[in-house]
Parts: C-alpha cells; structure tokens; sequence
C-alpha cells in the first residue's frame, strides 16, 4: 500500500504561517423557510438555534439508533441555512432531512452556487481578509484550526487570484495534516455505523439542546460515560498497513486501521484506527500484519 506524504514547502506553511486548499468538490443545501432553524434544530446533535447570524457549528446527523447519516458545517445566515457536507455526501444528507420534512415551513435546496477555500495555519484569519467582501457568503467552523470561508463559485478565479502567492495544498498534504490533527472523514474513519461519541465528535453534540433525530442514543453512551471501542492515533513505524487491517493483542482483536500518512510531525507512519476501550492508554502496543503499532 503507498503511503500519501506531504510536500514539505506545503506543510510548512500550513504550520508556521498559512496555506489554502481547494474545498470547491464539497457540497452545499440551503435550507429556507420561517421554520428553517427549528427543523435544522430538530435534526443535527448540536444547536443551531444559539448560532448568531453569520455564526457556523459542526454537527453530525444522525438515525434513530445514534449510527452516522453524515457529517455537516452548518452556517446561519439572515434569510436561510447552508448546511455543507463532503464530496458526494449532499444527496444522502438531502434525503435524509427530507424524509423528516412533513409539515414545517421549511425547503431544501441544492446549492451549487457555493464553493468553499480553506486557509490552513497561524496566519489564517488574517490572509483571509485578503478574499473580495463580494465574494465572501460566510464562514464554516474550520476542519484545520483555520478559516474556511463559503464563496460564491461564479467568482472562484477573483478568489484565488487574490490568494495568489500562498501555497496550495495538495491532496496529499492535507490527508497528512488531517491526520495529525486527528480529524475523522466520513467514508473512511466514520460510516454508517459509527456513533459520533466514537469518533471522537464530543464537539459536534451539545448536550443541553432540545430534542433531535437519535438523541436518546447519545444521552444513553454518555450515562455510561465509556463507548466500547475509540478513534485513536496509531505510531506504525514503517508499516504501511491496509484499511481495515485487524490489531491485536495475543490472539484477541481489539481493533482496526482506517487511516495511514507518512507522518512529518512524528518522522515515521501515523495511523488513525478503532481500539477497544480497554487499549486506550497512550503507549499501548498491539501487533498487525507482522509489524506493531502504538497509541500516541
């Protein structure tokens, strides 16, 4: 299995001062109506009803049984929601909320009017004052620790050539850093099975909001206040292990990979991976495919 790395000159930036990626393949839903935040409120774990005007949460959505539809940035803005989700996700999460939308005054509309630039590291807010006011829509709760701003997409190319000079994250660099950060990708870390409390999504669940589609699974996970099994970092040396590929203890399974990047903050392969509850602790050792791993 190759291994993505990242190019060092990209990776730099994005750590000491700051550079941009192309989030234009993500996907955005506007929803619209005098009912539009109290039905968003009603679907997604955290609580778009406290959001101001021009304020953005993270948020999962959920089925009845607490397990994954998706993940979402969720902007408030005076007319309407836009509710932006990953490459290829828009049409599940549509329908999704649409089997719920019965009676409110509410609308979902596709919205590939939008586009999304992220700027990546400590200088971040104040490059992306750079980007045209008219061509602004807003900002998302950032991924990196950065900004990402929601862009018109009719006028992407004024975007970028006033971003000219910063250096552009390719797909390789950006896994690294996801990586690194521990940030799950749905369709990889996280599926349709996955509860966000293993995932590591704390900050996706407000716990004092009203009601929401598969709250009584998350307010149950929490009572006992352990998931079985966890979203970890995992020091695999120069293993390159699949997706999937089982860890063990002896002859028990405790776990399983989802990610690897060749890592340039630990010099060695850094994976991301599900362990049991009771492998947590950082220095845990499990072997795989001839070659061990270690919890960071």
């Amino acid at each position: 299995m190759s291994v993505v790395e990242a190019v060092e000159s990209e990776y730099r930036a994005a750590i000491d001062g700051c550079a941009v990626f192309d989030g234009s393949d993500r996907e955005q839903l506007r929803v619209t109506g005098s009912e539009a935040v109290s039905f968003t409120q009603g679907m997604v774990t955290n609580d778009v009803e406290a959001l101001a005007v021009g304020g953005s949460c993270y948020a999962a959505l959920l089925t009845v049984k607490g397990s994954m539809v998706g993940d979402a940035r969720i902007l408030r803005r005076a007319e309407d929601l836009i509710i932006d989700t990953g490459p290829g996700r828009g049409a599940t999460v549509k329908e999704f909320l649409n089997k719920y939308l019965i009676s409110e005054d509410a609308e979902l509309h596709d919205a590939p009017e939008f586009a999304v630039v992220g700027l990546v590291g400590p200088s971040a807010r104040e490059v992306a004052a750079r980007i045209p006011a008219g061509a602004r829509e807003g900002e998302l709760t950032s991924m990196f620790g950065g900004v990402d701003v929601l862009v018109k997409r009719a006028r992407l190319a004024e975007v970028w050539a006033a971003l000219g000079d910063l250096p552009r994250l390719s797909a390789g660099t950006l896994e690294v850093l996801r990586v690194e950060k521990l940030v799950p990708l749905f369709g990889v870390d996280m599926t349709e099975v996955t509860i966000p409390l293993e995932a590591n999504l704390d900050h996706a669940i407000n716990y004092k909001k009203g009601c929401y589609i598969g709250q009584e699974v998350i307010a149950r996970a929490t009572y006992r206040g352990q998931m079985n099994k966890k979203l970890v970092q995992l020091l695999v040396g120069e293993a390159a292990p699949e997706r999937k590929t089982e860890l063990k203890q002896g002859e028990r399974k405790v776990g399983w990979i989802t990610s690897v990047v060749k890592s340039a903050k630990h010099g060695q392969h850094l994976a991301l991976g599900y362990v049991h509850r009771d492998f947590l602790a950082a220095g845990t050792k499990f072997e795989m495919a001839g070659a061990s791993a270690t919890v960071v």
